[in-house]
């Protein structure tokens, strides 16, 4: 197998906070049964809101009353534009992540970002942009994981094959897609324990 000679991380859960854990306050909060809300992104799938929002087709302010239609289907109410605003703040960067890729890409290997993002009227992700070589995002580009192009797509812009990229991203699903493209992936459960899992691969200290 060749040797690594990238890093590509996920955004969301990875490098800044989980969009999930704020999804799951929010059932919490509002008395929704866990997980309901993932249950219904799975079951809508390619043609739901959320998915939509993703690939850039819908705006977050036409996402709302799609992914409300959508949860109520399954018999979920809830309001979208609340939920939303909690994922927002939850995306605050992790600074073991950013220091992290700033040893990765001083040791002379590339850092990219791969993203299941939507479009937002705020600064987003535009923050984060200065610390990869390449920064790709599904509402962008139109794809999102875990279709085998939008990796394929990351790889091209840094110049690396698959097998010769790591991935790291907190959902198992996407991780099975870049496995199969013959990337070394790192699932992200805690940052410490997936940067240790990492430091082994790549022969670097990154804390």
């Amino acid at each position: 197998m060749p040797g690594l000679r990238a890093v590509i991380f996920d955004i969301g859960g990875v490098v800044v906070g989980s969009p999930l854990h704020a999804i799951a306050q929010y059932e919490r909060d509002m008395g929704i049964t866990p997980n309901a809300i993932n249950r219904v992104v799975l079951r809508t799938g390619p043609t739901g809101g959320w998915s939509r929002l993703e690939r850039g087709e819908l705006t977050l302010d036409a996402f709302y009353p799609v992914f409300e239609s959508d949860c109520a289907g399954a018999g979920c109410t809830i309001d979208a534009r609340e939920m939303m605003r909690r994922v927002g703040e939850s995306a605050v960067p992790r600074p073991v992540m950013l220091e992290a890729i700033r040893r990765i890409r001083a040791a002379g290997l590339k850092a990219g970002a791969l993203t299941n993002n939507w479009i937002t009227e705020g600064e987003g992700t535009a923050v984060l942009k200065p610390y990869f070589d390449a920064f790709v995002e599904s509402a962008v580009v139109g794809w999102r994981k875990p279709d085998p192009r939008i990796y394929e797509l990351v790889c091209r812009e840094l110049g690396v094959t698959a097998a010769e990229a790591a991935f790291l991203d907190d959902l198992g699903s996407n991780l099975k897609s870049a496995r199969a493209l013959g990337m070394t992936t790192i699932k992200v459960d805690d940052a410490d324990s997936a940067l240790a899992e990492l430091e082994r691969h790549l022969g670097l200290t990154l804390r």
